[in-house]
Formats: structure tokens, sequence, C-alpha cells
């Protein structure tokens, strides 16, 4: 990718995971976005107190390679794949979320070239880099991406990402814009990270700073509109200024830290599993203490500058819990 091009403005865009937690802000967002065709594309079907109104709807799955057929009939040129799984459902399978994320992927990109779309936003995400001990402590865009197989979504964020590259040189025509995104809060974010932080005590590991860098939804939001709005493509990290340690983030809720030995917590986490009671084997340790650290200074250079550092974005996110009678400070059993 040319790092200098600038795109045309986007006009006629499609949206996959349109009705996903990231896909519902697109997309409204979008559709108050002056001349623009929005379509809207979920593997469900979206309900119709969640329509926005100008926005076609249309319920298709992003590994059907009838897709080329929607994207030219509403002469998109600008697609927005959000389609993931993030938090795999308790029936779910690695074989079928490498189908989803990697083989989805594939054939969105492959739909677009067939279309003749001209630009495809992605989002990736920070995990694509993986989570080791050798990691640099800030990360940024040219280090390796080395997603852990052990963890289906970092490893298919890997995946997908060399699959992009590989796409770049073959089909040059079809520019790409690739958001390595950081740890997303916002007012109504639940899932397995935000539930850490609901513990009476923080979980540590001995030796371990375990820092977090957030970004705030709205921003994750921004930046899309950002990338449509002509913004050069290129690959960047989606990230607030800073991070949080575990016990930074112990010391805002008013809590304290539950510090164990990593040999002894990986123990725990195989017996658990063992035993069936933990869905968490001992290969979540490396994912507690080896957490990638995004420094966002390429994406303030393409142009995007998040409006919430990771403080401010983890301080709006513990607020709006407090309003919701949910406040993280109260004890909650673990």
């Amino acid at each position: 990718m040319n790092s200098a091009m600038v795109m045309p403005r986007a006009e006629r865009i499609l949206v996959t995971g349109a009705d996903g937690f990231l896909g519902r802000s697109v997309v409204a967002a979008l559709a108050r976005r002056a001349g623009t065709t929005v379509v809207a594309l979920d593997v469900r079907e979206v309900p119709t107190e969640r329509r926005h109104a100008g926005v076609v709807y249309q319920q298709q799955d992003v590994r059907d390679p009838h897709l080329a057929v929607s994207l030219q009939a509403f002469a998109i040129d600008t697609v927005v794949h959000l389609a993931s799984i993030v938090t795999p459902g308790k029936d779910s399978n690695r074989a079928f979320e490498y189908d989803v994320d990697v083989n989805g992927t594939r054939n969105v990109l492959e739909c677009c070239r067939v279309a003749g779309v001209r630009h495809v936003v992605v989002s990736s995400s920070g995990a694509a880099y993986g989570y080791y001990a050798d990691n640099p402590d800030w990360l940024v865009e040219s280090d390796a991406l080395r997603g852990n197989p052990v963890f289906a979504y970092s490893d298919h964020k890997r995946l997908v990402e060399e699959m992009l590259a590989q796409w770049r040189l073959d089909c040059p025509q079809l520019q790409q814009t690739v958001l390595r995104i950081g740890t997303i809060l916002g007012e109504r974010v639940d899932n397995q990270i935000t539930a850490l932080f609901e513990k009476t005590k923080l979980l540590a590991i001995r030796g371990s700073a375990s820092p977090f860098v957030f970004i705030w939804d709205e921003d994750v939001t921004g930046a899309i509109l950002h990338a449509v709005d002509g913004a050069a493509p290129g690959c960047y990290n989606l990230a607030g200024d800073g991070a949080l340690s575990i016990h930074e983030i112990a010391q805002r809720l008013g809590k304290t830290t539950l510090n164990l030995p990593a040999g002894l917590l990986r123990s725990a986490l195989w017996l658990g599993s063992q035993l069936g009671v933990s869905r968490y084997g001992p290969e979540q340790l490396d994912f507690l203490r080896y957490r990638p650290v995004l420094l966002n200074t390429a994406l303030k250079q393409w142009g995007y500058v998040p409006r919430k550092t990771s403080a401010q974005a983890f301080e709006a996110f513990k607020d709006a819990r407090a309003i919701q009678g949910r406040p993280l400070h109260r004890a909650v059993l673990a």
C-alpha cells in the first residue's frame, strides 16, 4: 500500500458483522453521514428496533460466495469488514471459528475483487502480535505478527493479516486499511476482560505488570469513519495513549490484587480444565501476563487522534458502570 495515497471519500459502503457490538455503532454513524448508501450485512436478521432509516439490511453469511452479487447490486465502493468471532459461545469449536474468521475474510476479499470494490477496512486486533514474553514494551506496526496458536482469536487474526499482506501484493487495486485494535471499552461492554475487573480482588501474576491499552468504542467508530472519509490506506494500531498495569487498575477501583506465582496459577488452570470446572486452560497464563501494548504514533500521523487515553477510557467505563447500578468498586463474588 502507498501510505501517501489518499482514497476518494466512500459513498457506497457495506458493513459486515453489522449487528455485532462494533457493527451497530458503525452503522449508526454511517446512517448519519451525508451522501452515503449503507448496506448492513449480518448472518442474522437485524431486529426492527435496531434498524436505522435509510440503511439497507441484508441477511447473508460472509462465507457466502454470492456476496459478490450483493456488492455488485449495490455498486459498493468500500467494505467495512467487522465480522469475526471474538467471544465464542459454549457450543462453538475451533474449526467453525477458523471458517468464519479466516475463510470468511478470504471470501470477502475475493468477492471485493470480483465486484470491483476499491477499498476494504478490516478490524484486526493487537492480539495478532501475540502474547509473548519477548514482545517489545511498545509494539509498532512493523513488529512481527506472531499470534499464538493456542488462542484461536489471536491465531486467526495473525492468519488473516498474513492473507491481507499477500493480497496487497496480488491485488493492489483493492486498497486496505487494517486497524489493529486494543482492548475496547465502552458504556455497554461486557466480555472476558471486563469480567476480570469485576472480581473482589484482581488477579495479578508475580513479576508481571500485565499492562492494558484501552480504546473507547466511540474512538473505534471514529477511526473507521476517518478511513472511509479518504484517509491514506495502511495498517495502524488503534489504541489510546498510555497503558494501565493491573495494579494501577486495582488502585483506580479501590481494590487489592491477588498476587499468584505463575507456576501455581498454571497448575490451577490445568487442574480446573481437566476437571471441567473451568473453560480456560494453562495457556491463559500468557494471555494475562504478556499482553501486547500498542503504540499509536502511526495512528496520529495518519490523522486520527483518539479522544480518550487508556486511563480516560477506563475511567469512563468505570463511571458508566456506576450509573448503570453495577459499580466496579462494589465487591462481587469471584
